[in-house]
Formats: structure tokens, sequence, C-alpha cells
């Protein structure tokens, strides 16, 4: 699907809508569950540590099968994989829904996240192949929105389904989206033969899944366990290594048409930049975004609901942004739009870096506002040109893997500045802790003598409170330097990246390279 003959009777409409609705279902299961685990801890019985797993059994399926998308798609057709991808998303949403043990929510999420997998690179394959190259801009701009938004809306969501109608309907709210979505596949997406008959790597796809679930596991459960400290977190570290080293001396050794990775994928220079940029994007600014709501409900009072809608704001930057982006690639210098949406990121986590215990919603929103622009001008341009040489056949194991990279490249960021924020606020409160005797120009007022009177057991209590609360926004400040440290950094990698060049009429898919 890649010449204008083969889009010409495409209903292009109906088939953007349905894979849309599916990647929207999906990319929004990523977060809308994350507000209702404490209801779901008392309904299933769990402990705190328990209920986690709700969100990482998710997170370790998804990342295990997402490589099998490639194989998948030439083995049984994209349409085949697509409908039988919604469909048991859908079922396992229901699933989920109707649980009544923590042990049988575990297992309809993992395979929520195993039938999830191929939804989001395959959205993407599917948008590049439909649409002409002059129109693959504004198609990923589309596709981006989808990705982006569903996450940032999720909390707000899920947040109001749970208060108004319980936790299990942050899945059931899945059912109606996935039979719509299915119902528009089958009756718009055509159909098509299964490929050149891919053996399956079955080495290489267990080697590779015990180093991506290893990594997941122990990025996701780190923080929880004090990292070194715990055996699980040592036996992950194990596998992770072992698995990936194992996949890299098998697949060097075995032929790449017997292997599962297809190698010439890191030979186009222009994806492997991609992948290198994707993974930088999700450490850096996927990461900042997860520190806003739980410092608003932390440190500020907020609800969860509450938090979600002052957060929410941040996605009409993005989808503001990706609805201009998408009319400017192919018009505009790819490493002009890449270095605007960078200095636009920077400058938000600029204001954010000045946040106080005091600061209202407006010194929220607009920030979030600013850096929903900022990621908007980087993704769409980003993904366009990582796929902008990639022969056609190759872009539903190159989408696989991007969207692999992104993933494990937010999951590092997060768990990096949960790490920080931890530490830096145990030293903060040390280090305040310590000025807190009488020689204290503060004592000096006896009204805050008398309430936080250190030599009394109430004081002591409503002391150590508030120093707690100052050492944490003194962390999350330090969170968002290093954040913006990490981007600025980035803007000389902007020199490796090469922007794809209009192709004239006639020209074949493949973009000519700067």
């Amino acid at each position: 699907m890649n010449t204008a003959s083969e889009t010409a009777g495409l209903n292009r409409g109906l088939i953007t809508l349905s894979i849309m609705l599916a990647t929207v279902m999906q990319t929004l299961d990523s977060t809308i569950a994350n507000v209702a685990l404490p209801h779901m801890k008392g309904s299933l019985s769990a402990s705190l540590n328990q209920i986690g797993w709700v969100l990482t059994s998710y997170i370790v399926a998804t990342a295990i099968a997402t490589p099998l998308t490639g194989w998948l798609v030439d083995r049984f057709g994209k349409r085949t994989i697509l409908l039988a991808s919604v469909a048991g998303f859908t079922l396992s949403s229901m699933w989920c829904g109707i649980s009544t043990s923590l042990f049988e929510i575990v297992l309809a999420r993992v395979f929520q996240g195993a039938f999830g997998a191929a939804l989001v690179p395959l959205s993407q394959t599917t948008l590049l192949d439909i649409n002409p190259r002059e129109k693959q801009g504004s198609a990923m701009a589309l596709w981006g929105m989808g990705v982006m938004v569903g996450p940032i809306v999720g909390p707000t969501l899920g947040g109001w389904l749970t208060d108004s109608l319980g936790w299990r309907w942050v899945f059931f709210i899945n059912v109606p989206v996935g039979m719509m979505a299915l119902w528009g596949i089958w009756n718009s997406f055509p159909k098509d033969m299964p490929g050149r008959g891919m053996r399956f790597d079955m080495a290489g796809f267990v080697s590779l899944s015990i180093a991506i679930g290893g990594l997941q596991l122990l990025l996701d459960r780190g923080q929880h366990l004090d990292w070194f400290s715990s055996v699980e977190i040592w036996v992950e570290a194990y596998l992770a290594g072992f698995g990936a080293l194992y996949f890299l001396w098998h697949t060097w050794r075995t032929p790449p048409e017997r292997s599962f990775f297809d190698y010439r994928l890191i030979l186009n220079r222009n994806y492997v930049t991609g992948l290198l940029f994707i993974f930088i994007v999700g450490v850096v600014l996927f990461a900042s975004r997860a520190l806003i709501p739980t410092m608003l409900q932390d440190l500020m009072g907020y609800t969860a609901e509450a938090a979600g809608w002052v957060t929410a704001p941040s996605g009409l930057g993005t989808m503001l942004a990706m609805l201009i982006v998408g009319r400017l690639v192919g018009k505009v210098d790819l490493r002009l739009l890449l270095a605007i949406g960078f200095g636009i990121t920077a400058f938000s986590l600029w204001e954010m870096q000045g946040y106080s215990l005091v600061i209202s919603q407006a010194d929220i929103i607009w920030p979030g506002v600013w850096q929903g622009l900022g990621i908007g001008l980087v993704f769409v341009p980003l993904s366009t040109a990582t796929f902008a040489t990639l022969d056609p056949q190759m872009r539903a194991n190159g989408t696989a893997i991007y969207s692999l990279v992104r993933n494990v490249g937010s999951s590092l960021g997060i768990s990096l500045v949960e790490t920080l924020l931890t530490r830096n606020t145990q030293i903060a409160h040390s280090t305040l802790a310590a000025h807190m005797d009488g020689r204290n120009p503060g004592f000096q007022n006896p009204a805050v003598a008398e309430l936080y009177n250190p030599h009394s057991s109430l004081g002591q209590a409503l002391l150590n409170t508030e120093l707690t609360r100052q050492a944490s926004m003194i962390a999350y400040i330090d969170d968002f330097w290093l954040m913006l440290m990490m981007t600025l950094a980035i803007f000389p990698l902007l020199l490796i990246i090469r922007s794809p060049k209009r192709a004239a009429a006639g020209a074949p898919a493949e973009a000519v390279m700067d």
C-alpha cells in the first residue's frame, strides 16, 4: 500500500478513524488505571506492593510482545493481526473489569498488554502506507496525537470514572471503543496476503523477551525495593544482562533470513538516529511529565481528579503543535523544527524549576501547555524522518522497535527521577533539620516557636511534617533542573540528523537525504 494505484480505492477516513480509536484505547490504558489502584486494593484485598502488579504486568507484557509485531504481520497479514489485537484487547479489558481477585486481574492485564502491543506500531505503519509522501507529515501528526494524548488524559478520565462509577469502569470504557474500532477495521481495511514466510526465531525471541522483561521489572520495581539492596532486583538485572548478551551473540551468528531481528534496520542511518532521539525523548520528556501529578497530590493537597484537570491542558498544547507541525513537515527543515521543539521544552522546564509550595493553578497549567507544544513539535518530525528512507516492507518491524525503544526510555526516565526524588528528599531533609535549633531566626517569632516547638512531641511532629514538605519540594526542583540540563544537552545531537528532502514528482517513495 504505497503507490497511488494501490491506495486509490481505500476508505482512508474510516481506516484512519478505526486504527486511531484502537491506538488511543491502548495508550490510554498505560495510565488510566493508576489513579484507581487505591480503590482496587481494598476491593481485591491486596497490599500496596501487591496491587502494583496491576501496572507492572501490563507494562512487561506489552514490552515483551511488541517485537513480535513484524513477524506476526509477515506470517498472518496486517488486517488479521489488527483484528485479533483489537478483539483480544477488548475482551481482556472486560475480563479486567469483572475480576474478583488479584491473580485474576493481573492475568487479565498480561493478556491485555500482549494483545495491545501491536496496536501502536501497526497504526503508525498503516498511516504511512495509506498516505502519499506529501501527506505523511499530517498522518504522523494524527498518529502522534493518539500516542501522546492518551497517557495525558488517562489520569483525568480514570479519576472521574473511579469517583463516579467505580474502578471497574476504567476497563469497561474500552469495550464500546474496541467494538467500534473492530467494526471499522473489518469493513474498511483491505485484505492483505501474508509476507515472505519469515521463519520464527525461537531462541532470539526468548532471549530478547528475557532481556526486556528483566529490564522492565527492574525499572518498575527498583524504587519500591530500594534497588540493589534487594535480591529480586539483582536477579532481574542478571536476567536482563544475560538475555541481552545472548540475543546479540545469537543474532550475530544467525543468517538474516532466520533471525528474529532484521539487522538491515540498523544499516539505515536515519532510522538508527531516530531510535537514539526517541529514547532521549522518552527519558527526558515523559519523565518530567510524571512528576507533576504526584507533586500536586503529595505536597499541595490536590485530589487525583483535580490534579488530572490541572495537567490536562498540556495535552491541548500537544494537539495544537501536532496540527501545525504536520503541515510544516517537508516544507521546513526538520532540524529547525526539532530545535524549536526542544527549545520550548527547555523553557517549560526552566519555569518548572521555579515552583514552590504556594504556586497557583495558572503556574502549573502554562508551563504544562508550553511543554505540550514542545513535545508536539518534536514528536511528529522525528517520526517522519525516522521512517523516510525505510523500505515499506520493513515498516512493521521498524515501528515495533521504535515503540519499544520509546517505552524503555520512558520507563528509565521515570525510574531515574523517582529515585532521585526519594534520595534528594532525604538529603534536603537532613540539611534543613540541622538548622532547626534555637539559633534559627525563624524561632524568634513567638507564634512559630510555640507551634513548632522542637522540645514538645506535637511541635516535633509538626516541624518534621513541614520539613518533609519543604525537602520534597527542593527534590522536585532538583529533578526539573536535571531534566532541563538533559534537554539542553540534546541540541548538539541535532547535527547528526539528516533532513529528508521533498520527493520530486514521479520520484520513488524512498526520500533522498541531505
